[in-house]
């Protein structure tokens, strides 16, 4: 008979990966409690969920939710990033981290990824952590329309400035005249 914890263990497993958008698996193994604490802190910062659990109840979870491209890469200690509103920060928080507090380790590390539906390998996560966040991409694009209007004012500006330099020319001529 199935013990009542393990059974709610799961549930509350499959209800935080239940409306996720990116799900990475992290090999957490070689760091140490102050690490972990930092990373933990970090993450809750970028709005990811971080947490560790049994593999068979990470996979049960993931199987109810209809994710089953994952199982075979839990194995080993697996911590599970996930993240709902930003695709790319789980990938960049772990990447970062890596970088910043455990730089001459090798872990965390990554396993895989599910980037909406889309199973990513090592090479892919780390490319993927090297994009900016959604809203500095946002913030980009939205430049990148402005720029033109930005142009277009200047060089209207520009005009209106000859304009009426011209027109005080004309004035202050006049004005000699008489």
């Amino acid at each position: 008979m199935i013990q009542p914890y393990k059974i709610e263990e799961v549930k509350k497993l499959k209800a935080k990966l239940q409306d996720k958008k990116s799900i990475v698996l992290v090999d957490y193994k070689g760091i140490n409690i102050e690490e972990v604490d930092e990373l933990r802190n970090r993450m809750r910062k970028a709005n990811v969920e971080y947490f560790v659990s049994k593999n068979t109840f990470m996979r049960i979870a993931l199987n109810e939710i209809g994710i089953t491209d994952l199982d075979q890469y839990l194995k080993g200690p697996t911590a599970i990033a996930a993240c709902a509103d930003d695709e790319v920060a789980p990938a960049r928080e772990i990447a970062i981290f890596k970088k910043e507090v455990t730089k001459d380790k090798e872990f965390p590390s990554f396993k895989i990824g599910l980037i909406n539906e889309n199973l990513m390998d090592i090479e892919a996560l780390q490319e993927l952590a090297k994009l900016p966040g959604k809203e500095q991409l946002l913030s980009m694009v939205l430049q990148g329309f402005n720029a033109p209007i930005t142009g277009f004012v200047g060089a209207l500006n520009g005009i209106l400035t000859k304009f009426v330099r011209t027109v005080d020319a004309i004035v202050e001529k006049q004005s000699e005249k008489n």
